[in-house]
């Protein structure tokens, strides 16, 4: 399991969530991406394809772009000469399949600020955009707020949660799953999701502890209220205000 370091969040200069646009021709792994960086508040758009990315570059006018080398219409690296000329500035970290030195040096020439080689850790990713994001002085940090689902609160520094009045006491990985939960309110988190955030882990075979602990959460979390946390079967889990619940 991991617990992160960091207390900090990231935001653009006038307060606004940092914008990233993933371009990654890998569905799957593109939404992961997303997720990890809608986990840290971001808004996120994501393209599969490099005309796609550059469509989005024009509407979306991303703070941060993570570019796939190889994309299925043009190369990554074709696409970012082009948001290049309009955008001269805005950050970019390549992801590659490949390991080859000539590779490195050719996205760091067309323009790209540095390089992830897959496979790859999602903490990784999101520290270089972090990283990248200071450099460049696009953002300003501050302290976390406390999380706030309907009548459901997390104080990330202290780690305190309460479903209304009642404060609800959580293991250090119910704590984790939880925040994910809350970070990413009322949308759909698969198995694989809370997996690869929550506890690092490879897809296969360890489905199952991502059930036990959802069970857990909804002991402490729904027992004698109405409920919060939704099972979509085959698709994964949910987290939403009660209905009729308000926050304090």
């Amino acid at each position: 399991m991991s617990t992160p370091g960091t207390r900090d969040t990231l935001t653009r200069r006038d307060g606004a969530p940092i914008r990233a646009l993933v371009v990654d021709d890998e569905a799957t792994l593109a939404e992961l991406l997303s997720t990890a960086l809608r986990y840290e508040g971001w808004q996120v758009e994501h393209a599969l394809t490099g005309n796609a990315a550059l469509r989005l570059a024009k509407s979306f006018d991303p703070d941060v772009i993570l570019l796939d080398v190889m994309l299925p219409d043009m190369s990554g690296l074709d696409v970012l000469r082009r948001i290049r000329a309009r955008d001269p500035l805005v950050p970019v970290l390549f992801l590659t399949a490949k390991d080859a030195v000539e590779d490195r040096i050719a996205g760091l020439t067309a323009g790209g600020d540095d390089y992830v080689t897959k496979p790859f850790s999602l903490e990784e990713v999101v520290a270089r955009l972090r990283a990248l994001l200071r450099r460049v002085g696009a953002v300003s940090e501050r302290e976390e707020a406390t999380l706030t689902v309907g009548d459901l609160r997390m104080d990330e520094d202290s780690h305190e949660v309460w479903r209304g009045e009642d404060e609800i006491r959580l293991t250090a990985t119910e704590f984790e799953l939880l925040r994910y939960f809350m970070r990413n309110p009322r949308r759909v988190l698969s198995k694989a999701q809370i997996l690869d955030r929550v506890w690092q882990y490879d897809f296969g075979g360890q489905a199952n502890i991502v059930e036990l602990y959802v069970s857990y959460l909804r002991r402490k979390i729904d027992a004698g209220r109405a409920p919060m946390i939704h099972t979509l079967r085959g698709v994964g889990y949910v987290l939403k205000p009660a209905e009729g619940a308000e926050a304090p």
